[in-house]
């Protein structure tokens, strides 16, 4: 380090602005000096807001936009996606999902295992190339928009709740890899297609276990299937962990739940390598119908769930480029 001393003296003009130059280099010397200690003090600081807590929420390695700073904030909790035998919910997740004996739902899941494969199949094994898949909506918007070639090109075709594909083939499509369900909007599958439960309260586990078996007699505030058709051995069941997980750190508690669509988007990002968005939002008119359906309410909304939160979270992801979202008609 350089140390200028200044004798107080007569000075000429000349030797003023000497002076000046060196007091203004000395200025700028510590300014420097100040900035480089301030970074020293904030690196671990910094380096901390830019990591994950814990390994990786990759889960499967497939998770794409790991290094998109935009969106990395979702990705700080690690939470497996699926149940399987060696899982293990903790108190929190469970208190906030069921209020119920957690007991209860220990013996539930142990019976669900003696049925189902204990490690979930995730369908998504593809040697030499990325995954990709088609994540099909019921939205209004899909009708007349002729994506069905475009669904069926994809490998993953992941669809929802009632989401018919007969007399519709032309807009969404004629296959399906897997089918998100809860037990209100079950359907029957073929031996090929994965049925992906999502339950939102333990009667929905019940409800699997029995229909698969001795046929449920249970009610709900909507009809629930008795017995249901399709193959145990691609069945998966998601943990109310990860439905909690996507509540508070996706929907930052926005709505009451997350949506099966919605659930259904972040599963989709956690197995696929290339996500395409089908058949969400409102219609051109701002209606919230699905495509096989008519309703004469013009104004129905989206109930519990922060329906238009949801969408513009979508609409986010499509601009950073993490999906790609088809608008429909």
């Amino acid at each position: 380090m350089f140390c200028y001393t200044l004798h107080r003296q007569k000075l000429f003009p000349s030797d003023k602005n000497h002076i000046l130059r060196l007091t203004s280099y000395l200025k700028l010397f510590t300014f420097l000096l100040s900035l480089a200690a301030v970074g020293v003090f904030l690196q671990p600081r910094i380096s901390n807001f830019l990591q994950f807590d814990g390994p990786s929420p990759c889960e499967y390695d497939r998770c794409f936009f790991e290094d998109n700073v935009l969106f990395r904030h979702y990705l700080k909790t690690s939470v497996k996606p699926f149940l399987s035998a060696k899982t293990r919910l903790s108190i929190d997740a469970f208190t906030w999902w069921q209020q119920r004996n957690f007991s209860f739902y220990e013996e539930t899941v142990d019976m669900l295992f003696g049925i189902f494969p204990p490690v979930p199949d995730l369908g998504n094994a593809k040697s030499g190339g990325n995954v990709t898949c088609a994540l099909v909506g019921n939205s209004f918007n899909l009708k007349g928009s002729s994506y069905g070639s475009i669904i069926d090109s994809k490998d993953l075709i992941i669809r929802m709740n009632f989401a018919p594909i007969e007399g519709y083939e032309k807009d969404v499509g004629t296959k399906t890899s897997h089918h998100v369900m809860y037990p209100e909007s079950a359907v029957d599958l073929d031996k090929s297609t994965h049925l992906v439960l999502v339950p939102f309260k333990i009667q929905d586990i019940e409800w699997l276990i029995k229909a698969f078996t001795t046929g449920f007699s249970g009610s709900s505030y909507s009809p629930i299937k008795s017995k249901i058709k399709a193959n145990k051995e691609l069945v998966m069941v998601v943990s109310p962990a990860f439905i909690k997980y996507v509540h508070e750190v996706w929907l930052e508690e926005v709505g009451d739940y997350p949506s099966t669509g919605f659930i259904s988007l972040v599963l989709a990002l956690n197995i696929c390598d290339e996500v395409s968005v089908f058949g969400f939002g409102a219609n051109s008119r701002g209606q919230w119908n699905h495509y096989f359906e008519k309703y004469t309410d013009i104004n129905l909304k989206t109930g519990p769930h922060a329906g238009q939160h949801e969408y513009n979270i979508i609409q986010d992801l499509d601009f950073g480029k993490i999906v790609k979202l088809y608008h429909g008609v």
